[in-house]
């Protein structure tokens, strides 16, 4: 037994690094001690809406991280596993969970599953940092029994576009509004995860247009069932600016869910 653990320790080793291994820890903390975080106030509630697990469904988190969601979807009664090409963050999720498989894999590579063999495949927070979306979608239909669901949930693109969208205010009006520089050239961008600190490390985004992502759901034969723009809940300290900003987040959304289905 401690000899087949010791060959897996080896596979992981020999897995490629990637953008995300060098902030596993830091991730992995984050979410783990940060009980405001989105991830816990805005896309778990909401995601297990979606989701509406019955026992026993069988729920790939493809891109899993450090299991975070995947942790969520066993606690109401789903078959999981989980994937990430980073060993790092597979490492965490071990070791938050000795009762959940994780495999270290690309999304676009699930050799470890069958076909049709999966009732719900999620992506969450992670096809921006990868770039073969459409192998992706592709060994996703591969996996999922007919019917079966693909859950995406990404930074909204049409408002979140790194380094070509921010925050201004209009004095004039008082008024916070969001500001667009560029939305449907795709484009790959490194993005500094610690801005001001000396050696910060740094991951991968791609930005990718709504007909981009419409356009890859039609060429993998999958048809988009639902979609849904998910806002902030965080409120502003009170100030001249207060009501702006709430307002703002309202109606300006931070992440978007698409549902597919094979």
């Amino acid at each position: 037994m401690q000899k087949k653990r010791d060959s897996k320790k080896q596979n992981i080793q020999k897995t490629p690094q990637n953008s995300w291994g060098g902030v596993a820890d830091w991730y992995d903390e984050y979410l783990e001690t940060n009980k405001d975080s989105y991830q816990e106030k805005v896309i778990a509630p909401n995601l297990l809406r979606i989701l509406d697990i019955k026992k026993g469904m069988r729920i790939a988190d493809v891109a899993c991280g450090q299991g975070f969601f995947a942790r969520k979807f066993k606690t109401e009664g789903a078959h999981v596993i989980g994937s990430d090409i980073s060993f790092e963050l597979v490492a965490s999720a071990k070791k938050h969970s000795n009762d959940i498989e994780y495999v270290v894999s690309p999304a676009h590579k699930l050799p470890f599953l069958k076909d049709e063999s999966i009732d719900v495949v999620t992506i969450v927070l992670a096809i921006q940092n990868i770039k073969e979306m459409d192998l992706v979608f592709k060994e996703v239909y591969r996996v999922l029994a007919k019917g079966g669901r693909l859950i995406l949930v990404l930074n909204h693109p049409a408002f979140r576009i790194p380094k070509r969208s921010s925050w201004e205010f209009d004095e004039k009006n008082n008024k916070q509004y969001r500001r667009i520089d560029g939305y449907l050239t795709e484009n790959k961008n490194v993005i500094v995860m610690h801005p001001g600190q000396t050696g910060s490390e740094e991951t991968i985004s791609y930005h990718r247009s709504l007909q981009d992502f419409f356009k890859t759901f039609y060429k993998t034969n999958f048809a988009v069932t639902r979609l849904e723009e998910w806002i902030s809940h965080k409120k502003s300290e009170r100030g001249l600016r207060q009501i702006a900003e709430d307002t703002a987040r309202k109606e300006i959304p931070m992440f978007m869910m698409i549902e597919a289905k094979k």
